[in-house]
């Protein structure tokens, strides 16, 4: 598998053991998880008895919010020190969902067509090659499937605040975590997702406030975005 940057699963396999701590490294992806919880499930037009599958899904925050929604979950992620603690956390909460370290190439070649809904939150900033994630996606999902992606816009704004800001000035995120020539231009993100042949339905913003630790969706998307695309 190639499409995987090997510092970049060292650096969240680092944090694997804080990622379930709302007040220490990861809190920032606490905060958004309700919002953008709450945004697939509006897009999917509910969770329940649905399948779903989260796309680099880290310490599992995200899976476990799908599979409380009612989803049939399923998360996976190369950061197999990330996937113990994701695994571990489930089994505390008697959650029943799968998680797997499989690239989402693999799984889309072995599973194609299979899920109701396909997330990937906050991953495709993170990867060589976002576009063939994107792509995978678009495989993974059964028709008339619902794919909603997180990622960061690439401009000075995102620059500012997502490092200079959140890395440097204020420690909300770790530093190293994000690389600004890695960030990606709504317009990108919807290039790759018509070539793999999938409709965009919406973008929507996600605006976080560090000094109340909270985020709210809005239609501001110069920073984190979330776009919501359908395989006809």
């Amino acid at each position: 598998m190639t499409n995987v940057d090997d510092q970049e699963i060292a650096h969240f396999d680092r944090l694997a053991a804080r990622w379930w701590d709302p007040q220490g490294e990861m809190q920032a992806l606490h905060a958004i998880n309700g919002p953008r919880t709450r945004y697939v499930e509006r897009c999917a037009g509910g969770l329940r008895g649905k399948s779903a599958v989260d796309v680099g899904c880290g310490g599992g925050i995200l899976t476990e919010a799908l599979a409380e929604a009612g989803a049939q979950a399923l998360g996976i992620d190369l950061a197999g020190e990330a996937l113990d603690v994701a695994r571990a956390h489930a089994r505390q909460k008697g959650l029943a969902l799968e998680y797997r370290r499989i690239a989402v190439e693999e799984l889309a070649a072995e599973r194609p067509e299979s899920f109701d809904v396909v997330c990937c939150m906050e991953m495709l900033e993170h990867v060589p090659d976002p576009a063939s994630v994107v792509a995978a996606c678009a495989r993974l999902a059964r028709p008339g499937g619902t794919l909603v992606f997180s990622t960061i816009n690439r401009n000075p704004k995102s620059f500012a605040l997502m490092i200079v800001g959140a890395e440097y000035l204020t420690g909300l995120v770790p530093r190293g975590t994000h690389q600004y020539e890695k960030f990606i231009r709504p317009s990108e993100l919807g290039d790759w997702a018509r070539a793999a042949g999938l409709d965009i339905v919406g973008l929507k913003g996600l605006r976080y406030n560090p000094l109340l630790r909270s985020a709210t969706l809005a239609d501001d998307v110069d920073v984190n975005y979330l776009m919501h695309c359908q395989k006809p």
